[in-house]
């Protein structure tokens, strides 16, 4: 064959398969309501910037070679707003995306040359329907899955947070799918999508339960109860523009600080209005979220794991135009007091922003932590335990303030005094002890008559007001709540020009990415 019929004969062969597994499976997805792995690449990336790799690769099962355009798996790179990023995509018009050992492969070597040499952030876009059958059984395939050929077990789930790993599930991700998903640093799930290690057809055959995919591993199972989602979409356009969102608060990889960005006009301004928001009763609840609006650029925050825990806040958001981490108690939900799944979901925030250079911003209002048989039964002690090594691991800047409760243990969960805070202040409303001083008192006077034991419990009260903290400098100063603002653009800014401060030493990036 001369020039001209090879190039002919390439035309040809890409043209086949970049109609992926053809019109009638296309159709297939469409009328689902969700886009093909090919059309959500160029929703996802700025127009005409993506650059494919492995395009020719295919099924090694005999027969299967023309069947299995890019094996069901579609990498490579391009750019989000000028940025340049990678994308993996499910293409589930190919064999559902199901799995086998060339795209397996392909799957390991792109991530390898992505966490190795390119070390930029990494989307993987899933919707994936777990083994290739008729790939894997029998013993010397399941073997070359095992490996990858290339040692791919070890090298896959040895997962550390070198660059941003965010996953997309936006239709069924079964299998290797929900592995990716459970490394991720980052998951937005669209609703009506599952994540879960098994599909329904396997589970009736293998243990004869009959779930949907939706009631083992849908949007609500994930974003309330296992807190492995972070973000849930309504529709794939939304899940867009979340992922985009998120990466403008990482770096493109850990030795990078994340990007600056113009302080939004009327940020200043918000604080004024934070003394409305605290209640001038000490018993009454109120949303943390309103007050750290108050503080932040524009009063934007982008929240993970809103409805896990959600007695507390962990949120990127930015103060005067660096990112920080925001960890804040919220006392209205649960007066504030810190279940299980609220201390996995520090931990694992912990873990994000510590990876990526991100400084830390406690607020501090809660009464302690949940215990009591169920919380015995959730293991509190361990978890608590846990959230405390993994909080002295911690090396990037951590900036505590007291708002209001303060009380026992969770002071040092939530890096007050025996937490390691570099930068530790109270408001004038703080309350800092071992426990309410009602409580407190009810315990050592309840005995009393009722005058003589509100004399004791005004005496607690007292006692616990940050001056004697300060006095004995367990806290480095009192601030005007007004002026916290200005505070933390002053501790920022200090933080910024220190050499000690200026990358982490990411102690925590090969801690365990879910809980």
């Amino acid at each position: 064959m001369d020039i001209e019929d090879l190039l002919k004969e390439l035309e040809q062969k890409r043209h086949q398969f970049l109609q992926m597994g053809g019109p009638e499976k296309v159709k297939r997805q469409h009328d689902k309501g969700r886009l093909t792995a090919r059309e959500r690449i160029d929703r996802l990336l700025d127009a005409g910037s993506f650059m494919e790799t492995g395009l020719f690769a295919h099924s090694d099962f005999p027969g299967m070679e023309e069947k299995t355009p890019a094996d069901g798996l579609i990498c490579g790179y391009g750019f989000i707003n000028g940025r340049r990023i990678a994308v993996v995509a499910n293409d589930f018009t190919v064999l559902a995306s199901t799995n086998a050992e060339v795209n397996l492969k392909k799957l390991l070597a792109f991530k390898t040359q992505v966490k190795e040499k390119m070390k930029v952030p990494l989307v993987f876009l899933g919707e994936a329907g777990g083994a290739r059958m008729p790939d894997c059984q029998g013993s010397k395939e399941v073997c070359a899955l095992s490996g990858y050929g290339l040692d791919g077990l070890r090298q896959e789930y040895t997962h550390f947070r070198t660059q941003p790993f965010i996953f997309a599930a936006l239709g069924e991700c079964y299998g290797v799918a929900d592995f990716q998903a459970n490394l991720a640093d980052f998951v937005v799930q669209v609703k009506g999508s599952a994540i879960s290690v098994s599909g329904p057809r396997a589970l009736g055959r293998a243990i004869g339960q009959t779930y949907s995919g939706e009631e083992m591993g849908g949007w609500e199972i994930h974003s309330r109860i296992t807190g492995i989602t972070d973000k849930v979409a309504e529709d794939e356009e939304e899940c867009f523009r979340i992922i985009r969102k998120y990466l403008d608060y990482m770096p493109d990889n850990q030795s990078e600080h994340p990007p600056i960005r113009p302080v939004s006009e009327g940020s200043e301004e918000r604080m004024s209005r934070i003394l409305d928001v605290l209640p001038k009763n000490r018993k009454r609840a109120y949303d943390m979220h309103r007050i750290v609006e108050c503080i932040v650029d524009g009063g934007d925050c982008f929240e993970l794991k809103p409805e896990f825990g959600s007695m507390l806040i962990t949120a990127l958001a930015r103060i005067s135009g660096e990112v920080v981490g925001i960890v804040a108690n919220n006392p209205i939900v649960n007066m504030g007091a810190t279940n299980t799944d609220a201390l996995d979901k520090m931990m694992s925030f912990l873990c994000l922003c510590d990876s990526y250079n991100i400084p830390l911003i406690f607020l501090h209002d809660t009464p302690g932590h949940m215990v009591g048989k169920d919380a015995e039964a959730k293991r509190v002690g361990a978890k608590v335990v846990n959230a405390l090594q993994c909080l002295f691991q911690v090396t990037v800047p951590k900036i505590a303030i007291i708002v209001r409760k303060s009380y026992g243990q969770v002071t040092t969960n939530m890096c007050g005094q025996g937490g390691g805070p570099d930068f530790l202040v109270a408001w004038p409303t703080a309350e800092i002890g071992f426990m309410d001083p009602l409580i407190a008192a009810d315990v050592v006077y309840g005995s009393l008559p009722e005058e003589e034991r509100m004399k004791e419990v005004d005496k607690m009260i007292g006692d616990s007001s940050p001056y004697p903290a300060a006095g004995a400098y367990y806290v480095q100063d009192i601030i005007d709540p007004r002026e916290t603002r200005n505070y933390l653009i002053k501790v920022l800014r200090i933080v910024r020009e220190s050499e000690d401060w200026v990358l982490s030493e990411h102690r925590l990036s090969n801690w365990p990415t879910k809980f």
